[in-house]
């Protein structure tokens, strides 16, 4: 046994004092034991949701440069330590510094319209602004970045309007799929001489909510200003071009790239009691889009993985390995945080046994993604697929983790990310609506707690 024999948990509200003991020669009783002794913990003694409101409420829009996301970073620090972290560290990044400015301006005119009509837009981050009185031109409709080529852009607008595939139960692998339109159909566009580019949101709902998100403006790239339509505003446009191909576009954006600002990932820890030097990760982002509170995406992830770190040490459990909580700076415009943690990482020599991510929504988990550089991971993962069935994951598949341990893999870690029901998870990614109130606290808490069985496991047993 690497763990007390008899763990003593206190149920918040209730009198009863669980005392589990478990039998040394037999792993498989032990770990029956030990989920189930973490999933009540979770369920009955969580304060993740309210962490989740506090954030929501007090940082919303916090995207990098903002004066929210150092707000949420100081707040990360103070529940970190609160939590009982034995070390914490602000470890600095510098970050890019994008504004939407004054809200956009999108509308179409046609001969079909007595007066203009209002498109609900969004500009893409990082997307430049247009001559503050607008652009104006005709709109040229395309499903694919390869059908600009063939069409006459020149002095118009592109308009992106092929919608995610519905046909893939994982909205996921939708989202990729249709997502080369917003990073790259402004840049495409531009290519070709047109003055600016509209893009159908990446969501399979039928709403007047756009999405934004960020578009590739790599240093010297030409680009034009780039906007994402609601999916209702695009479907709109679409029939009023069907109507009148003359049908025009003026679209105002404000935008402005400033010179780069420091931010922090912050970095809180439990010592490993055998194997300080080996370290397990759970982590999510603090940043999110300007426009959003960003409960979903990923302030439920962040509240996650220090629910991790709370319902292991409330238990009594001592791990093994190095826990180490990472709440990652600038995930949505720049994977910076990331790309410094993973680069301080390398230099230290460290050695990330599993690194996990939380940042697919706040919804029911379903199971894990797991990579790691022998490709086993996942198969390995999986002969705990009788553990966590009662709990109702059973995926195990092969991943690359997430975008913000993703970079470990390299190193030779093995990295993974927390699956959650997918359904709903893009009607609210990166948009206005992304609040609490899409929340449910119980998944939320389901999902801290499949988090922290899998460090567990991976803890006692290995992968």
């Amino acid at each position: 046994m690497r763990f007390p024999s008899r763990l003593v948990t206190f149920l918040a509200g209730s009198a009863l004092c669980l005392n589990a003991v478990f039998a040394a020669d037999d792993t498989t009783a032990t770990d029956e034991k030990m989920l189930r002794v973490i999933f009540d913990t979770a369920l009955t003694t969580s304060s993740a949701y309210e962490q989740l409101r506090e954030l929501t409420t007090k940082f919303p829009g916090r995207l990098a440069g903002s004066k929210n996301l150092e707000g949420a970073v100081l707040w990360g620090r103070d529940i970190l330590a609160s939590t009982g972290a034995d070390t914490i560290e602000l470890q600095p990044v510098m970050v890019p510094h994008w504004e939407r400015g004054a809200p956009e301006v999108v509308r179409y005119f046609g001969r079909q319209f007595v007066s203009p009509v209002a498109l609900a837009a969004l500009a893409l981050g990082g997307t430049i602004a247009t001559p503050p009185e607008g652009v104006r031109a005709q709109v040229v409709e395309v499903q694919s970045l390869d059908e600009v080529k063939t069409k006459d852009v020149k002095g118009k607008i592109v308009f992106y309007n092929r919608p995610m595939n519905p046909v893939h139960i994982s909205t996921g692998q939708a989202y990729g799929e249709a997502g080369d339109q917003r990073r790259s159909g402004p840049i495409e566009a531009a290519k070709y001489g047109a003055v600016g580019a509209l893009v159908r949101s990446l969501t399979l709902a039928i709403d007047d909510f756009p999405h934004t998100g960020n578009t590739s403006t790599p240093p010297g790239t030409v680009t034009v200003p780039a906007v994402a339509l609601s999916t209702v505003a695009a479907n709109n446009l679409s029939a009023a071009l069907k109507l009148d191909p003359a049908t025009t576009v003026e679209m105002i954006v404000n935008a402005r790239k400033l010179p780069d600002a420091q931010s922090h990932n912050v970095i809180g820890e439990i010592k490993g009691s055998e194997f300080p030097e080996k370290i397990i990760l759970v982590g999510g982002h603090l940043d999110s889009w300007d426009i959003a509170a960003g409960a979903h995406d990923d302030g439920a992830g962040i509240v996650q993985s220090i629910e991790v770190m709370r319902v292991l040490k409330a238990i009594g459990y001592k791990p093994r390995h190095t826990l180490r909580v990472v709440l990652f700076t600038n995930e949505e415009n720049g994977i910076r945080g990331a790309a410094e943690y993973s680069t301080q990482a390398k230099a230290k020599n460290e050695i990330h046994v599993l690194a996990l991510e939380s940042d697919s929504g706040g919804f029911a988990p379903r199971g894990f993604n797991l990579g790691n550089p022998a490709g086993n991971a996942h198969t390995s993962a999986a002969r705990w697929a009788a553990l966590f069935q009662p709990y109702g994951l059973g995926t195990f598949q092969k991943g690359t983790g997430g975008a913000d341990v993703g970079p470990l893999l390299a190193h030779g870690a093995t990295v993974a990310g927390l699956i959650p029901d997918s359904q709903r998870y893009f009607d609210y990614h990166h948009t206005t609506i992304d609040t609490i109130d899409k929340v449910n606290k119980r998944e939320l808490e389901l999902g801290a707690a499949a988090m922290a069985a899998l460090v567990y496991l991976v803890d006692q047993r290995g992968l």
